[in-house]
């Protein structure tokens, strides 16, 4: 076998359970840390060639048990739990907390029945060659009708779909399902069903307060481990700015402690009222650690709704573009110019492209938001006795808003009305199920990074396995332009044209004989339209690629017939 040349980067740490896949936050400690958080996976199917294999014999069961997880173990035996202490009679010993527990399970009941189960078949991009998809796979999850003949589900339970389907409580009819919206940030999907006959006899899920700590919560949805519906019952037990796996964002989250498994995700989680205190979506995964998940509460789910309401589309969560220090240290408030009395963070580096670079600087103190005082350590107030970051604030608002800042420059107390918008990233976290942009010429395919990019270039790993350039850019780089885009070589489809450049692999191109490459469109109409004997690019690590232009063109369309290349841009570049 040839000798497989390792890809520039950094050595993975000690592997974890699971890993984020997108940027991890530092000041967290080892177990709660955000790098174990993992998404609540919808039960997958992958259909294999060959014969189907049997069903296990009961028999077989008992002699080679299933083994789960903790978290799993823990589900299971709740589940099982639930259904004997359903079944039984006075004085067969059941502890004290189980009457409690059933008092719970029987209050949701009624809201039981708006849960539905959720099947869909995804066919994914293929990233690595990005002219065709990948195979196709079903999936099951769980999801609960609201009211205006609307189903919410998780959005990573219906990414890149091909068909989706909802069966209901207690029946046998599957009933295709629309699409109406996919927030990706907050990781919530919006369905619908056409057919009637499926909203018959279904009431809508009423939505709670944000609950508080150590208020019960019963998680509801059709788990691995079985076909019908499940529960298990916990507590919150933490409420705080929570970082969402799927979104790569940062919104207001809610941890329990009841068993959430794949399967899980869409499913409603009732208060003891049977009302919606929120939606079960991802789990933390470590040794130290049993029976951690998370819940999408119920602010950022009314934020979705009322956006998609108010704009007939998801337009999604408004950020601050820009970094921030926290202004703890006495000496540094003091060479800053602030008195004793006055709190706040300092502006580290704004995004050039937000609207908030036209007002605000480096070194702003930013003082206030919306008329809410920031603490030095970022913090504002949130209910008694609580917390929370202030970039809380800012998700409450909706894309397009106003908001004051209160900021201190100069020793001067200055208020600025800015209009709040989305971030946007040089390399951005989702694709938000738009196929991958692509160009070939001469055999190189030039794309563009992207996080699903990396990934299936590098695996989950790619934070440690893709080149350092790529890596420095994803974490630290900000666009200089709206239409900024960072293209690479993907790779070289060999060809007797292109002999020497074969290794050449997710190289940067920085420009085409002598001008700048800013996004994928420009470098396919500067190629397109060259006119010079030479297409000259420059590419990271000071490389040069030389080709005879009129050659490398004429080359191209063998070079795509020999790899059944439908074409050599995609769509998006076509127009």
């Amino acid at each position: 076998m040839g000798k497989t040349n390792r890809k520039r980067g950094r050595e993975p740490k000690d592997p974890v359970p699971e890993t984020l896949d997108y940027q991890t936050i530092a000041d967290m400690d080892e177990v709660f840390s955000v790098s174990n958080v993992e998404l609540i996976e919808s039960s997958t199917e992958r259909r294999p060639r060959g014969r189907p294999r049997k069903n296990p014999q009961l028999s077989d069961m008992h002699e080679k048990p299933v083994v789960l997880s903790s978290a799993r173990r823990t589900s299971h035996a709740a589940e099982n739990a639930d259904f004997v202490v359903s079944m039984s009679v006075p004085g067969d010993g059941l502890s004290a907390e189980q009457p409690a527990r059933i008092e719970a399970v029987a209050r949701v009941v009624p809201a039981m029945d708006a849960v539905v189960k959720v099947f869909c078949v995804h066919t994914e991009p293929n990233f690595s060659l990005p002219w065709q998809r990948k195979r196709q796979y079903s999936s099951s999850s769980s999801g609960f009708v609201i009211g205006g003949r609307r189903v919410l589900t998780n959005a990573h339970s219906v990414e890149h779909y091909t068909q989706v389907k909802l069966k209901k409580r207690g029946s046998d009819v599957k009933y295709l399902a629309t699409v109406l919206a996919i927030g990706t940030e907050c990781d919530i999907a919006m369905l619908t069903v056409n057919d009637d006959e499926f909203w018959e006899g279904v009431s809508p899920v009423e939505f709670g307060n944000l609950p508080t700590l150590q208020d019960a919560v019963t998680v509801v949805g059709y788990p691995i481990g079985g076909d019908t519906i499940s529960v298990t019952s916990g507590v919150v037990s933490r409420i705080e700015i929570l970082s969402y796996v799927h979104g790569s964002t940062e919104l207001l989250g809610l941890q329990i402690d009841a068993a959430i498994n794949s399967g899980n995700s869409g499913g409603p989680a009732f208060n003891e009222k049977g009302n919606c205190v929120g939606i079960a979506f991802q789990s933390l995964k470590h040794e130290d650690a049993e029976n951690i998940g998370y819940v999408i509460p119920t602010p950022v789910i009314k934020h979705f709704i009322q956006d998609y309401e108010k704009n007939g589309a998801y337009t999604g969560f408004p950020i601050l573009c820009l970094e921030w220090q926290k202004m703890e240290n006495p000496d540094l408030r003091m060479a800053m110019g602030m008195k004793p009395d006055q709190k706040g963070v300092r502006v580290r580096r704004i995004d050039p492209t937000a609207p908030e670079s036209k007002v605000l600087k480096p070194s702003d103190i930013i003082l206030s938001f919306d008329g809410v005082d920031i603490a030095n350590d970022g913090t504002v107030p949130f209910r008694h006795g609580e917390r929370i970051g202030f970039s809380y604030l800012v998700s409450q608002k909706y894309t397009g808003d106003n908001a004051t800042i209160t900021v201190l420059r100069d020793s001067k107390m200055l208020k600025f009305n800015i209009k709040l918008a989305t971030h946007r990233r040089i390399i951005p976290a989702h694709n938000k199920g738009k196929p991958p942009s692509y160009y070939i010429i001469a055999g190189f395919v030039f794309s563009t990074v992207s996080v699903p990019y990396l990934r299936s270039e590098y695996g989950k790993d790619y934070e440690y396995e893709a080149p350092v350039k790529l890596l420095d850019k994803l974490l630290h780089s900000m666009p200089q332009s709206e239409d900024e885009q960072l293209v690479v070589v993907s790779q070289v489809l060999v060809a007797d044209i292109n002999i020497g450049y074969e290794d050449i692999v997710n190289t940067q191109v920085l420009a085409l004989n002598g001008k700048p490459v800013k996004n994928l469109k420009s470098l396919a109409n500067m190629v397109e339209s060259c006119d010079d004997e030479f297409l000259k690019f420059d590419l990271e690590y000071q490389q040069i690629v030389v080709l005879r232009t009129k050659t490398a063109k004429a080359a191209t369309l063998d070079i795509l017939t020999t790899h059944c290349i439908p074409s050599k841009m995609s769509d998006d570049l076509k127009t």
